[in-house]
């Protein structure tokens, strides 16, 4: 590797490649053996998407075990962070807001991923695992290229069904903006966090929190994680306006706060045994490099949904079929964050999922990939040798 990551066992690379126009930066390890598992000599390949504000890095703990029970395992700074950038863009051009936001819709963030899989000389991918926003990216590959990804795990954030064809697309009026919406009528008033990224002041008021770059972003873990006593989930009802208030800060904000300032009263003395201030230091360079924006705009993506998603109505009424995961930690609110949607995620978007194939672990929260890394470990390794 040409830098030091702390944390990163040896027997992982870094390197870059040329993906669909980007400068693709990417974390790999191999098996100790190579030659087994799949027909031509290859091991079965192992993708790794990761979600925000998170980088490849975030998948340290998991890759070289991963690769150890014999898989090939791939973790992508995706579009918009870390290392990766676009050709032909000089180093240290940082995105607007004003920029054009189509290379950010999903099905261009899938595009990545397949041209990711055919650079590096495969046709078919063991399974593709995605955290967080990265949930969404690998669920859709599953769901439009089940020739090509043989089996999805969706992580910490439960995916919904493809847009509807049936309704008229209306830029700017998605569901999300009416929820936010009616946050606002609240006592106290509120807003949904996904609107609040997706507005204009959220990278410079992120980029430059007032307590310095790293002071938010330790804050910001420490409270989706599982060091933080007040992250205790539940299903929420549905067709109830005042549930959402229940959620932390993190999620349904204060109308007038920034996400450093929604954040900052959780704000631990320490630093977590899971998150060292040399590993967190990882992240303070690579957001203070690039700017939260590029980042921000997968959420502008999804947000603005009649503009930046009418590519995927065409899969109305498609179901994931290649056998599906779910994994997050006890203590994460991103799985029920929105009424229901992890019922109809469990038997109406996945034909493979039910709930044999949900799992919540023990002892995490949103970051459970590195709170929990070996138990992560063992239910992936368990789910595909039943699968295969």
């Amino acid at each position: 590797m040409s830098k030091t990551y702390p944390g990163m066992p040896q027997g992982v690379i870094s390197r870059k490649m040329e993906v669909n126009g980007l400068n693709m930066h990417i974390f790999e390890a191999l098996p100790p053996k190579e030659g087994s598992g799949q027909s031509g000599g290859r091991p079965p390949l192992l993708l790794l998407l990761h979600g925000f504000p998170e980088l490849a890095y975030s998948w340290r703990k998991v890759i070289l075990p991963l690769a150890q029970a014999g898989y090939h395992v791939v973790a992508p700074d995706q579009r918009g962070h870390g290392q990766t950038q676009v050709q032909g863009v000089p180093a240290g051009t940082k995105v607007a807001y004003e920029d054009d936001l189509s290379p950010y819709r999903v099905l261009n963030l899938v595009t990545d991923i397949v041209g990711l899989v055919y650079t590096l000389g495969y046709t078919s991918v063991a399974a593709v695992i995605g955290h967080d926003a990265g949930s969404r990216v690998a669920a859709t590959c599953a769901l439009i290229r089940p020739d090509l990804f043989k089996s999805v795990v969706v992580m910490s954030s439960p995916y919904t069904a493809p847009p509807s064809v049936l309704t008229p697309s209306t830029p700017g009026k998605s569901l999300i903006f009416q929820l936010h919406d009616a946050l606002a009528t609240l006592d106290p008033p509120r807003k949904h966090y996904t609107v609040y990224y997706s507005s204009p002041e959220a990278a410079n008021e992120m980029d430059s929190p007032p307590e310095g770059l790293h002071a938010f972003l330790r804050a910001y873990y420490h409270v989706k994680s599982a060091d933080w006593a007040h992250n205790e989930p539940y299903p929420l009802p549905a067709n109830d306006l005042s549930a959402f208030a229940k959620l932390p800060h993190y999620y349904i904000m204060p109308l007038n706060d920034t996400m450093p300032q929604a954040v900052a009263p959780g704000a631990p003395p320490f630093a977590s045994s899971w998150l060292t201030d040399e590993e967190l230091a990882v992240y303070v360079e690579a957001y203070a490099r690039t700017g939260f924006q590029p980042a921000l705009n997968w959420y502008r993506c999804m947000t603005d949904s009649g503009r930046w998603t009418d590519d995927l109505r065409v899969f109305h009424g498609k179901r994931v079929e290649v056998p599906a995961m779910f994994v997050a930690g006890k203590s994460d609110w991103g799985t029920y964050q929105f009424p229901g949607l992890t019922d109809k995620m469990k038997v109406e978007v996945f034909e493979k999922m039910g709930e044999e194939n949900f799992v919540l672990i023990d002892g995490a929260g949103h970051w459970v990939q590195q709170e929990k890394p070996e138990e992560v470990v063992k239910v992936l390794l368990a789910f595909w040798k039943k699968v295969s």
